[in-house]
């Protein structure tokens, strides 16, 4: 690895780690020699982390502007995670029969971590465990497809905005005692359909969460 191909990697963790803890909102504007001056580093490699996170759909460059987070489109992400919530909802209720002891047990650990994080509040940390959770419990679906939809829908939904945790911090508590419902569910060996019913309402929520909390702060931006 190159000295320049280092420092890229540490400007793109440095930024990609910020906007997912929303210290770089959407739409905040991403100063090339700033950045470079923070990171102590020319603005090369700066600008070559700018335009991977551009790849990724987490940054763009307007004309006379330069690089911004990437704002969000709140139609696209209602879309996404209403979509991913009933694939992830199905794969998790046919996931059901085949979920081991141990799979319900991973998932619970993954939990308890995320309600030991509380405290700190780490909202990378929590989105990485959030994800986790998830997947323990889709992994074991049957339907290759299906999980494939799922994968697809936690990539777009990636793109379109950073940490819900950061955004809202109250949501993650809510999660966790959600995720509780529906381990609670799966131990006691509830209906697949009921499963999959808490698991979309669970995503669903987020959604609302994530809304609710746009709406309130466009609301006071007009207002000023």
């Amino acid at each position: 690895m190159t000295a320049t191909t280092s420092k890229s990697q540490r400007a793109y963790d440095h930024l990609h780690e910020r906007i997912e803890r929303g210290v770089y909102g959407p739409g905040y504007r991403l100063v090339l020699d700033a950045i470079a001056r923070d990171l102590d580093m020319s603005v090369v490699p700066v600008r070559e982390a700018l335009r991977r996170l551009e790849a990724e759909g987490v940054v763009t460059f307007e004309r006379n502007v330069g690089a911004r987070v990437t704002e969000i489109d709140p139609d696209d992400l209602h879309e996404t995670t209403e979509t991913l919530a009933m694939v992830e909802g199905a794969a998790i209720g046919l996931a059901v029969p085949s979920l081991t002891a141990d799979d319900v047990a991973e998932a619970r650990r993954l939990n308890e971590q995320m309600r030991e994080s509380l405290a700190a509040f780490d909202p990378v940390r929590l989105t990485r465990l959030n994800e986790a959770f998830h997947r323990t419990l889709t992994d074991p679906c049957p339907n290759e497809q299906l999980k494939g939809l799922v994968d697809d829908g936690w990539r777009r939904l990636a793109r379109l905005r950073q940490s819900t945790f950061g955004f809202v911090p109250g949501r993650a508590h809510d999660s966790v005692e959600e995720h509780e419902r529906i381990l609670r569910l799966l131990e006691a060996g509830a209906r697949a359909h009921d499963v999959e019913l808490a698991v979309r309402d669970h995503r669903l929520a987020s959604l609302h969460a994530y809304l609710d909390r746009a709406g309130d702060d466009a609301h006071a931006t007009e207002s000023h």
